[in-house]
Order: structure tokens, then C-alpha cells, then sequence
């Protein structure tokens, strides 16, 4: 299922992991993430492509939601 999207929310972040299936069979681990606080007209987004490569999409999706967390506990 190529683009599936399974959003969810964490310590004030949405977090959108998805799988892209290349041409190869692979399947790349993306990311957005979307910060908005409480008095912030526009939400911050950052957008993260190819974090690693995988045989299957759920591998893929379950690294960039594991991926996601560990950046915003580290940088969020």
C-alpha cells in the first residue's frame, strides 16, 4: 500500500509516518511532523524523505514513527 498514512499525535507534535514503494520493491521511510502551539498562527512543519530503506511498509512505517519520537524528545 504505497502513501498509507497513520497519524497520531506526541508531546505536542502530529506525527504522519508514511512508506513510499520504489520501482526496486524497497520501501523508504518518510515523515512529516507538524508543531503548533497554542498561540501560533501557523503551525511549523518539517518534512523528512528517504530516513532509511526497507523490505516491507509496515518495517518502514514503524522506523519513521520510532524516528519521530526520538527527534522530538531529543530536538522538540
Amino acid at each position: 500500500m504505497q502513501n498509507s498514512q497513520h497519524h497520531h499525535q506526541y508531546n505536542g507534535y502530529s506525527i504522519s509516518p508514511s512508506a513510499h514503494q520504489l520501482p526496486d520493491g524497497w520501501f523508504a521511510a518518510n515523515l512529516q511532523l507538524v508543531r503548533a502551539g497554542a498561540l501560533d498562527a501557523d503551525p511549523v512543519a518539517y518534512h523528512f524523505y528517504a530516513l532509511d530503506y526497507f523490505d516491507t511498509e509496515t518495517q518502514a512505517l514503524g522506523h519513521a514513527a520510532t524516528w519521530a519520537r526520538d527527534w522530538v524528545d531529543n530536538r522538540g
